[in-house]
């Protein structure tokens, strides 16, 4: 059994710049040489294809967790450590969540920013005091840390927010930032 569990919400598709999908590799070989498992959305396409294909094939383990009715849009990857199909989204967030120690969010649609949301807004009401990191490929995440500054401004967050997650430049980054939290 791995010593920590890294869930990474991504993107279902690969996006349309060749880093993105880059990143998703080193993520999912990265988190194999660590000794991590990777907790993702069990599919087998896009950059949550290529994460986990990255760590089987540095011999990492994976769980994957996905509901029933994504099983053949996001073809689920039935060749994992631990496969495990679910009734709904919130579901498979839910059971992503408690199987993990982190999280790591790849670029990724509107998916991705669900599932960023719901953690985040978890760690606010202090459900959770998990380090969430989002992976900034080439200033992918700006806008979304751009809206955020702007919710505080608007007086809709206390400040704090900022403090709940961190976003990463680049894969070397979040590994620092990773063995820093896990440690």
């Amino acid at each position: 059994m791995a010593e920590h569990s890294v869930c990474v919400f991504c993107g279902s598709r690969d996006g349309a710049n060749p880093a993105y999908g880059a990143a998703a590799d080193a993520v999912g070989a990265g988190l194999a040489e660590a000794g991590w498992r990777l907790v993702y959305g069990a599919g087998d396409v896009g950059l949550m294809g290529r994460t986990a294909r990255a760590a089987q094939a540095a011999g990492g383990a994976t769980f994957g967790v996905i509901p029933r009715h994504l099983v053949r849009w996001e073809v689920g990857k039935r060749d994992l450590t631990t496969y495990v199909v679910t009734e709904t989204m919130h579901e498979r967030k839910k059971v992503m969540f408690m199987n993990s120690n982190a999280i790591v969010v790849l670029p990724g649609g509107a998916g991705s920013l669900d599932e960023f949301f719901e953690i985040l807004t978890w760690r606010q009401l202090g459900l959770h005091e998990m380090p969430i990191l989002l992976l900034d490929v080439d200033g992918y995440w700006q806008p979304l840390t751009g809206l955020i500054d702007h919710v505080i401004d608007q007086g809709f967050a206390e400040p704090t927010l900022r403090d709940f997650y961190r976003a990463v430049p680049d894969v070397s980054a979040l590994f620092a930032a990773l063995r820093t939290a896990l440690s």
